[in-house]
């Protein structure tokens, strides 16, 4: 391999060498001139012993590793890497499930491939790039697909625009190959429309399905705020187990539209679903004490550690308000994806509302993402969802 090369400071070869994957731009003593977004480049520690490939970034994150092996990154790589992860999904029961047919095929650090997220929909593969680096290898990473699904893949959609820096050049998000047969998918049997072209993500967010499984088991009989709801993933769930009543809450009246569409595809919850636009902290203000369970599920309240003590004053003030309004014995679901508001500091977070409320509030569940979205052990970063489920006396 003939990559350009980067050099690093003495010392800083450490966190690869422990195999993290990024290189921050104070450690890097030198580069090849002329290097661009993208670019895949090798480096080098001070003595000149190779360390990795990756894709070159002028941000503060200068290089991302996609090998640590001295490799070329050509099409068998790309066929290797897509193999290993399905496997994975094989493994853990996910790729010839009855009940579920959504997963995540690809989960960038998670998977050993930076900036690379691929989401699996009933035959459809909706790849979103987050680097112009990744980007450029997409028609190996389509044709390693194609080769690793054989006839189950229906259609591969790009859906890079919106992760993609605005002067990349990728403008619009496209269809790669084929089309999808179908938008409807199920996921522990319930049924949803996902909208890939248009909604949030890749169309769904998948990384709470084995939590929305958890809410459906405390969800019989019980009257259910489900907060920024989206496009109704715990509502739906809630709905399939036997809750009595659920009201859907979200300031979008996109995420609204969608939530009222999912629930009608599955029949038979007519009158026992309300839906409400509204700001979600000021609806929770205004609400009476009668819901024994209630889902927070907020997007992240911050993208960076200059956002973070506002993000961690955000989950408080939200918390706080749903500790002191739900019913006695009630049950509340929190979710925080702020990568940059860890476990620890969420949970301390929680504790502060709790405490400010006078209630008495008891920790059942520790939850995550689920194994699809595996956390790299030497990349910690990739654990970004943490939740807490509180009993509420």
């Amino acid at each position: 391999m003939n990559y350009p090369k980067i050099v690093l400071h003495k010392g800083k070869e450490v966190s690869l060498l422990r195999r993290h994957h990024w290189v921050f731009s104070g450690a890097v003593a030198k580069a090849e001139p002329g290097l661009e977004n993208g670019d895949l480049v090798s480096v080098f520690s001070h003595r000149n012993e190779f360390l990795g490939t990756g894709h070159f970034s002028n941000g503060s994150i200068r290089v991302r590793i996609i090998s640590f092996e001295e490799r070329e990154i050509d099409q068998a790589f790309w066929k290797e890497k897509i193999a290993s992860a399905f496997d994975l999904r094989k493994r853990i029961g996910l790729t010839d499930n009855q009940q579920t047919n959504v997963y995540r095929l690809v989960h960038g650090e998670g998977d050993l491939v930076p900036g690379l997220i691929i989401d699996f929909y009933k035959g459809t593969a909706v790849i979103q790039a987050h680097h112009v680096g990744i980007h450029r290898h997409l028609e190996d990473i389509a044709e390693a697909l194609k080769s690793v699904y054989g006839s189950e893949l229906k259609g591969i959609y790009d859906k890079s625009s919106e992760t993609l820096p605005r002067d990349s050049g990728i403008a619009s998000n496209v269809w790669v190959w084929g089309k999808a047969e179908t938008e409807l998918v199920q996921e522990y049997g319930a049924n949803y429309r996902i909208d890939w072209e248009k909604g949030q993500k890749t169309g769904f967010f998948i990384d709470q399905r084995e939590n929305r499984k958890l809410v459906s088991t405390y969800a019989k009989g019980k009257k259910v705020l489900n907060t920024f709801c989206y496009s109704g993933g715990f509502s739906v769930l809630a709905l399939q187990e036997g809750a009595r009543e659920v009201h859907s809450v979200d300031i979008s009246p996109k995420a609204i539209e969608l939530t009222e569409e999912n629930v009608r595809l599955n029949p038979g919850f007519e009158g026992a679903h309300q839906s409400i636009v509204a700001d979600v902290v000021k609806y929770i203000r205004e609400i009476g004490d009668d819901f024994d369970l209630i889902i927070l599920d907020p997007p992240a309240f911050a993208k960076n550690i200059k956002a973070r003590h506002n993000a961690v004053q955000g989950y408080k003030r939200l918390n706080l308000e749903a500790i002191k309004k739900i019913k006695s014995g009630g049950i509340l679901f929190t979710f925080s994806c702020s990568q940059v508001v860890d476990k620890n500091l969420f949970a301390h977070t929680i504790a502060a509302a709790a405490m400010e409320s006078k209630r008495k509030v008891k920790i059942l569940h520790h939850l995550s993402q689920p194994a699809d979205h595996p956390v790299n052990i030497f990349h910690p970063e990739t654990e970004y969802l943490k939740g807490l489920v509180l009993y509420i006396e």
